[in-house]
């Protein structure tokens, strides 16, 4: 069986250095143990710019072939369009989408993918990156995307009213300042909450923390 990305080695973009995500953002999902990608809605076809090797494992892709291409290289005969057009109008509307969809890996193999989709805005507040994650889940069993939801509601629900509102604004792609701003609270309080918030919920990096806030339904 052969994927649809063999087949479409063209689309790849030569990415521009200027284009390419800084360290800071790069830092986001370098260390995570969830298959994670940065992509670059400011160019044509929001092209994957950046990816952890957590992907590549899952994938089976190289970081030579992932670069430059949109995410819908994963897709294959029997992706289900109506959830391709899901993460299309979160990315359209700028909102975290989660959603089931079935992908294919490198060689062919299908599987269920649990995607997420969140945008990163810049200090200006402008939209700025997507970062994407993916967690494959037995189709033969018990959702473990459904496990996971059930999991971060209840983790969420043990924290405070104020880190549930940081949270919240983490999880739509704001950085401290912005959320500062929004809690009328300052830089330095919401640094603080930020910290704690990655101790409470165990996450290894900040990508997994805004996993975790929108499987809560954040």
């Amino acid at each position: 069986m052969t994927s649809e990305a063999e087949n479409n080695k063209t689309k790849q973009q030569s990415i521009p250095k200027a284009d390419m995500p800084k360290a800071s953002v790069e830092a986001l999902i370098k260390h995570s143990p969830i298959a994670s990608v940065i992509s670059n809605p400011r160019l044509t076809d929001n092209p994957i710019v950046a990816s952890n090797d957590a992907f590549c494992e899952l994938t089976g892709y190289d970081r030579d072939f992932i670069i430059g291409r949109n995410c819908r290289f994963l897709s294959g005969p029997a992706t289900e369009p109506w959830l391709t057009e899901e993460i299309r109008r979160g990315v359209r509307e700028r909102k975290p989408v989660l959603v089931e969809i079935l992908n294919y890996k490198k060689d062919g193999t299908p599987f269920q993918n649990a995607v997420l989709v969140a945008p990163l805005f810049d200090d200006d507040g402008e939209l700025e990156f997507f970062l994407g994650s993916q967690v494959e889940i037995d189709s033969d069993g018990p959702s473990l995307a459904k496990a996971r939801r059930m999991r971060a509601t209840e983790i969420v629900k043990d924290l405070s009213k104020r880190q549930r509102e940081v949270l919240k604004y983490i999880a739509k792609g704001l950085l401290n300042k912005q959320i500062a701003h929004e809690l009328d609270l300052s830089e330095r309080t919401i640094k603080m909450h930020r910290a704690i918030l990655m101790k409470r919920l165990e996450a290894p990096s900040a990508a997994d923390m805004v996993r975790l806030a929108v499987e809560a339904g954040m």
